[in-house]
């Protein structure tokens, strides 16, 4: 019985690797995918399920040139299998563990049976110690000193999802820190931008047209209004980030020379500042790095956040930003 059902899944596992034609796959090349899901087949298996297989479903094999490939016939009705692979299975529990603030929240009591399913897939082909608990040999470090993220009204940020897949305007409840005082906004969203831990919804509000930051964790209600989101001419949500509006201006590139003490340089010859990164040395106890960097807040903190041993020697004008008497003091160490 075992056997049995040990083929079933692997048939049920090569079907859903078969495309429709014109497109197709070589049993080669589904020998591979089978083995990324655990499953340990010939090529003459494959073959012989796929002629097994071919008896069944509407599947056809292009002979016309080696490789061979199957595909199911172009004008096959549809056919789906309402299963999930194991491979599936890791990626859906990936995806709900590091993208879930940015997946939309009224999708999500519909992805919940997707999500139910891929746990109880991997509670059941991973009892054998096999590699299927991926997720859990892998770990996630912030590179800056984490923060928990504020509280935000599950309501509230369906609204705004919502608002925003649809296109609608939005009334608002704010909690205002600089007035210290509960507003009433009704706003146009323009898009959502995450910070850290802190999320924020960019939004002109009415009637005025420049765009404006409120954070998520302030909004205390939020409802859609029936009535058409009006957008700036020519908004986009990314230039906008990158504008500064958030406090991540980016000046555009410029050519960095940094003189750094070399163990603080170490890493920099494992992850590289640009492409076009150069490191030379500079006396005994020193480098000189030269990369094309974009001139940013990050880029300001990143420098200063090693103290004297980063000097800035180019450009000019963000040696002098960041304080020249300290770099003078620091380069006669």
């Amino acid at each position: 019985m075992a056997g049995h059902t040990q083929t079933l899944y692997r048939q049920w596992l090569v079907l859903q690797m078969i495309p429709r034609a014109p497109r197709k796959v070589s049993a080669r090349e589904i020998v591979q995918r089978l083995r990324a899901e655990g499953q340990d087949a010939t090529k003459r298996t494959v073959e012989r399920d796929l002629i097994a297989l071919s008896a069944i479903f509407p599947l056809q094999a292009d002979e016309r040139a080696k490789p061979y490939g199957w595909s199911f016939d172009h004008a096959s009705p549809g056919f789906s299998l309402p299963g999930m692979s194991p491979l599936q299975a890791i990626v859906l529990r990936l995806a709900r563990s590091h993208l879930g603030r940015l997946l939309p929240a009224h999708l999500d009591e519909a992805l919940q049976p997707y999500f139910r399913q891929a746990e109880q897939v991997l509670a059941g082909v991973g009892r054998d110690g096999h590699r299927f608990d991926w997720d859990r040999h892998v770990a996630v470090v912030e590179p800056t000193q984490p923060l928990l993220p504020p509280d935000i009204d599950g309501a509230v940020l369906e609204s705004l999802h919502l608002a925003l897949d649809r296109g609608q305007r939005l009334r608002l409840t704010y909690d205002s820190r600089s007035q210290h005082k509960t507003l009433h906004y009704s706003v146009n969203p323009l898009g959502l931008v995450y910070r850290g831990a802190v999320g924020y919804l960019v939004a002109t509000i009415v009637p005025y047209d420049d765009p404006r930051q409120l954070a998520l964790h302030r909004i205390r209600a939020a409802g859609l209004i029936d009535e058409t989101a009006a957008h700036p001419a020519d908004f986009d949500l990314r230039a906008y980030a990158r504008s500064g509006a958030l406090g991540f201006l980016d000046e555009g590139p410029i050519e960095l020379v940094l003189r750094m003490q070399r163990p603080a340089a170490q890493h920099l010859y494992e992850t590289p500042l640009s492409t076009d990164q150069r490191i030379d040395d500079d006396g005994p106890d020193h480098v000189r790095i030269r990369a094309t960097v974009n001139l940013t807040s990050q880029l300001r903190w990143w420098i200063l956040g090693f103290g004297g041993q980063a000097v800035v020697m180019e450009p000019a004008a963000l040696r002098a930003s960041l304080c020249l008497d300290q770099y003078s003091a620091a380069e006669d160490q």
